[in-house]
C-alpha cells in the first residue's frame, strides 16, 4: 500500500506501473515501470459543442478525435504535427487542450530530453478553430536541460493563455550554490511552480515567472477559473521540513498592470510527512456558495486516502473533510455546474478497475454514490468536463473511451 512510500528516502519523482499493475498494487508506486500502453488524453468541449480529444495513437503519435454527440460517434482520427518529438502521455502527464477566443485552439505537451526526468513544454496553435496548427514552440523561456514538466493550461475570461509547470530550475542553482560552498547537499525541497502568460493565444509567452518555491515534483496542477474570471491553481506542496500538503494561488500577469500576486497559501493540513512524490495531483472547481471545492490525496495519522473539502475565496480550509467512500479511490476529478457537483474517481476491487461517482445536486451538502463502470483492462484516471450545465465523465480503458452523463 502507499505506506511502502515511506521506506523509500530521497526518491523525488516515482514513474507509475501500467496501469493494470498499478491498480493491482492499490496505491503503491514504483521507481522502475514505465507505462506500456499510452492511454492518458487530454479533452475538452469546443465553442460548437463538440467533443475534442488528444492522445497517442498505436504508433505514439499525438493524434486529435472530433465526437459532435457527446463521444457517441467519432470521426477519423487526425494526426497532430509535433516534428517527430516524443509525446508524453502517461499519469499525471498528459497532452492538455484548450479553446480561447477568436477561434483560437491550444494543444499543450512535454517532450521528453536526453536527461531522466527532463522536459521541455511544447504548444501546437491554431487560428482558425482547428482546421490548421502551427509547428510547436517552447512555452518557457528556459532552455536548461532540466524538468519543465506537468503543465496545466486554461484560458483567463479576457482570453490571455496561462501556463502553470513544475520547473527545477532553482534546485540547480541550489546544487551549484552548495558545490561552492564546499560540496554539501542543496537545501532545496521539491521544485518550484512557475508560470507564463500569453496575450496572444500562444504565439508570444510573457516571462516566466516562479510562483511558489518547494512543490512537489510529479503531481498535476489543478486550474479553474474564479468567480471573476481569474485563474486559480492548486497543487501538491512541500512544507518544511517535508510535509507534502497543498497550496493555493490567484495566477497574475506578471507584465500586466494588474494587482501583485499574493503569496500562495496552505490548503490542506493532513501532515503528510514523506521524501518522495505519490505522482497524485488534486483537482480543483468553484462552489455556487462561493470558494472552491476540492479533491486531493493525503496520508493522514497514518490512513492514506482520497479526500473532499471546501476552501474559501483565498484557498484556505473550511468546514469538514470527508474521505470519499471507497478506500481503493485513486486519482480523482471534481467538476460543478452551478450547484450541480461532480466527484468521479477510479478503484481497484481485486480483479478489475471501477469508474465511480460521488454525485450532489446541492453544492456538496449531501451526495450520492454511483457506480459508473468496470474494466478488466488498463485504463487510464477518470476526467470530467463540463458542456453548458450538462457535466460528463470521460474515462479511457483499452480498447473503448467511456463518455457519460452525469
Amino acid at each position: 500500500m502507499i505506506n511502502s512510500l515511506l521506506r523509500i528516502p530521497f526518491i523525488f519523482c516515482l514513474t507509475l506501473l501500467p496501469l493494470a499493475a498499478q491498480a493491482h498494487g492499490g496505491h503503491e508506486h514504483t521507481a522502475v515501470a514505465i507505462h506500456k500502453t499510452a492511454l492518458a488524453i487530454g479533452a475538452a468541449f469546443a465553442p460548437d459543442g463538440a467533443l475534442w480529444v488528444v492522445g497517442l495513437n498505436a504508433q505514439a503519435h499525438l493524434e486529435l478525435r472530433i465526437s459532435r454527440d457527446d463521444g457517441h460517434n467519432w470521426q477519423a482520427p487526425r494526426l497532430l504535427g509535433t516534428n517527430g518529438e516524443a509525446v508524453a502521455a502517461d499519469g499525471e502527464s498528459r497532452p492538455k487542450l484548450a479553446f480561447g477566443p477568436h477561434n483560437q485552439v491550444v494543444v499543450a505537451y512535454t517532450t521528453p530530453l536526453a536527461k531522466p526526468y527532463t522536459g521541455a513544454i511544447r504548444l501546437l496553435r491554431s487560428t482558425d478553430a482547428g482546421l490548421t496548427f502551427a509547428a510547436p514552440v517552447t512555452v518557457h523561456h528556459d532552455r536548461q536541460i532540466i524538468t519543465h514538466r506537468f503543465e496545466s493550461i486554461a484560458f483567463d475570461a479576457q482570453g490571455r493563455l496561462h501556463t502553470v509547470w513544475v520547473d527545477k530550475r532553482d534546485l540547480e542553482l541550489a546544487k551549484v550554490a552548495a558545490v561552492k560552498s564546499g560540496g554539501g547537499k542543496p537545501t532545496y525541497r521539491g521544485a518550484a511552480i512557475y508560470h507564463n502568460v500569453s496575450t496572444d493565444g500562444g504565439a508570444t509567452f510573457g516571462p516566466d515567472t516562479k510562483l511558489a518555491d518547494y512543490s512537489c515534483e510529479c503531481c498535476r496542477i489543478a486550474l479553474t477559473l474564479t468567480p471573476d474570471g481569474q485563474v486559480a491553481a492548486l497543487w501538491r506542496h512541500v512544507f518544511a521540513p517535508n510535509i507534502r500538503d497543498h497550496a493555493f494561488a490567484i495566477l497574475r500577469d506578471a507584465s500586466a498592470t494588474s494587482a501583485p500576486a499574493k503569496a500562495p497559501v496552505r490548503a490542506t493540513f493532513d501532515n503528510w510527512a514523506i521524501d518522495a512524490c505519490p505522482h497524485h495531483g488534486p483537482s480543483l472547481t468553484p462552489a455556487a456558495g462561493g470558494g472552491y471545492h476540492a479533491v486531493w490525496f493525503g496520508e493522514k495519522a497514518g490512513v492514506a486516502q482520497v479526500r473532499y473539502g471546501r476552501l474559501n475565496q483565498d484557498g484556505k480550509p473550511v468546514g469538514a473533510v470527508l474521505a470519499l467512500p471507497d478506500e481503493q479511490a485513486e486519482h480523482a476529478d471534481v467538476l460543478s455546474a452551478g450547484k450541480r457537483l461532480a466527484i468521479v474517481w477510479r478503484s481497484f476491487d481485486g480483479s478489475g478497475s471501477n469508474l465511480k461517482a460521488w454525485l450532489s445536486d446541492d453544492d456538496g451538502s449531501h451526495f450520492t454514490l454511483k457506480q459508473l463502470a468496470r474494466t478488466s483492462t488498463d485504463n487510464d484516471q477518470p476526467h470530467l468536463l463540463r458542456k453548458g450545465a450538462q457535466l460528463f465523465v470521460l474515462w479511457n480503458t483499452t480498447g473503448k473511451l467511456h463518455v457519460e452523463a452525469l
